[in-house]
């Protein structure tokens, strides 16, 4: 499985049968600075009705464009409702998880969680190799609750996204409070990681890509 991060919360997703599954593509603005997506897919996924999250006409090739649990060429998506904000949804409203596994590996993609999980979301979520999650604050959880969330989970490899960086102008964190005093960060020069079952690292890792958009 490859797994690319085009920018912002949005990923391109590979399997090694050549599917491809793009997470949450945004519309870029003055805000969102990240280059237009050209990618072509055969699933998109929604996390939630935001500028920034939800840009599925952008996305190349008739993709099946998931907003909630469902099968697409052999893989499974279900969805996990939780919120936006840590008032159940009451300043934001609700966003969704989405758990999927490809070439034998758990992927969850939390879209713009803003909570702490529950009992019952971690059991919904259930095992995870390869966690995707934001760690910018504001509009998401921040470093510390991200962190937090982590430690719930225990992901193998731990990817963040929406954080400042120099094509995000909008006031959320960069990445560095999120990695402060994390033992296993490995920051890689490419957009791109190619994960099997067989070179999961043994200690929770975070990798930190380079936006390729």
């Amino acid at each position: 499985m490859k797994v690319k991060w085009l920018g912002h919360a949005c990923f391109l997703v590979t399997s090694s049968s050549g599917v491809r599954i793009i997470t949450d593509p945004y519309t870029p603005d003055s805000s969102i600075q990240h280059g237009e997506i050209r990618e072509l897919a055969d699933v998109v996924t929604i996390s939630h009705e935001h500028f920034d999250h939800n840009n599925a006409e952008s996305v190349r090739g008739r993709p099946v464009v998931l907003r909630q649990s469902g099968e697409v060429k052999g893989i499974s998506f279900r969805a996990v409702r939780v919120y936006h904000d840590s008032a159940r949804g009451k300043q934001r409203g609700s966003n969704t998880i989405f758990c999927f596994n490809v070439d034998n590996l758990n992927v969850c993609h939390m879209g713009d969680l803003g909570h702490i999980l529950d009992e019952k979301q971690l059991e919904e979520i259930g095992r995870v190799d390869v966690l995707l999650i934001p760690v910018g604050g504001t509009f998401t959880v921040d470093a510390d609750t991200a962190s937090r969330v982590v430690a719930q989970i225990k992901p193998s490899i731990t990817i963040p996204m929406h954080f400042k960086n120099e094509k995000v102008r909008l006031p959320v964190a960069t990445v560095e409070a999120f990695l402060k005093n994390k033992p296993e960060v490995v920051r890689l020069d490419s957009s791109e990681i190619e994960i099997t079952t067989a070179n999961l690292p043994r200690q929770e890792t975070i990798y930190v890509l380079k936006p390729a958009l």
